[in-house]
Parts: structure tokens; sequence; C-alpha cells
């Protein structure tokens, strides 16, 4: 089992997940992003974004689907992907492999998610890169936004503003018992 935990940038996936991962200690937590960043320093990422990169989208399928059939435990996924496309894409090869996938929508009004992205410091020794990287996560709230109504049937959407042990108990509850801690 997969739970993708989705959202726009600074909408509290990486905290929930955290939060989801102390109270399901067998579950492993996979990142994406740590896949852009590896193809981003072997190949050039023409748009800027890693997720136009074939190559990413067919190698985050990849490792999800090894993640649950080598280590048969849950995986916990905190990634923006909203694109239609390619979230039919990595779903399809994911459903293909016959892997069943909890998604999850974290909806946080536009003002908050700006306030909580320049909250944020990604990169401490380099603030001209930490502002770069705000301006672009902020660029992107809108589509993040838009996107939400072209999700798949059964994403399950929830209040981003909500605390995050109470998040993590609304995603458990729509979590198999069986694979629930």
């Amino acid at each position: 089992m997969l739970v993708w935990v989705n959202g726009a940038f600074g909408s509290g996936k990486t905290t929930l997940v955290e939060e989801l991962r102390s109270r399901w200690p067998e579950a492993l937590v996979f990142d994406p992003e740590t896949v852009g960043y590896v193809l981003r320093a072997i190949v050039e990422v023409p748009t800027g974004d890693f997720q136009d990169l074939r190559l990413w989208r067919r190698q985050v399928a990849a490792m999800a689907v090894g993640l649950v059939e080598e280590y048969r435990r849950p995986v916990l996924v905190p990634m923006t992907l909203v694109d239609p496309a390619y979230v039919g894409e990595i779903f399809g090869r994911l459903a293909d492999a016959g892997v069943e996938v909890r998604h999850f929508f974290l909806t946080v009004p536009p003002d908050v998610l700006a306030q909580r992205i320049d909250g944020r410091v990604f990169t401490p020794d380099d603030p001209a890169s930490d502002e770069r990287i705000r301006a672009w996560c902020k660029a992107r709230i809108p589509a993040c936004l838009a996107a939400a109504d072209g999700l798949p049937p059964g994403t399950v959407f929830l209040d981003g503003e909500l605390a995050p042990p109470e998040l993590a108990g609304l995603v458990l509850a729509r979590v198999p018992a069986a694979a629930r801690p």
C-alpha cells in the first residue's frame, strides 16, 4: 500500500508524513524529490521542473513499486503532483503493478500557502537561492490549486490547516484496517 500526500507547496505534506510516520513506524517514507535531485545532477532539466522529465516519472513509479514489493511495508509519499498527465502516468504504473494507492490532497488557502513558503528556509547558506526557490514555489500556487478539480477519482481532500495529529488521524481512518498501525 502506498499513501500519496499531495498538495501545493507549503500545504503541509512533509509535516503530515512525519506525523504519520511517528504513528506508523513500519511505514517507509519515499520523497520523489530525491529522484529529481539525482537526475538534476546528471542531466539538464530544460523547464526547471524535474517532473517534466519522463525519466523522473518512470523512476518515481519504479522506486515506489520496488519499495512496496521488496519490503512489503506501507510507503508514505509526500509530493506535489498536479499535472493530470503526470498523475495518470505515475498512478497508472502503480496500478499496473498492483500497488494500492490512497491519494490525499491537502487544501490550504493561497495566502496561507504564501505565508508558509515565506517562513521556510531551503538553503540556509544561500539567501539568494532561498528567495529564488520561494518565488518558484509561490508562482505554482495557482496551478496547484486549480489542478485539484482534475485529480483522480477517490482522491480524499483534507483541510491542510488542521493540526498534523488531526490530519494523521483522518488519513489513518481511510487506510484499510489490515495496513493500519
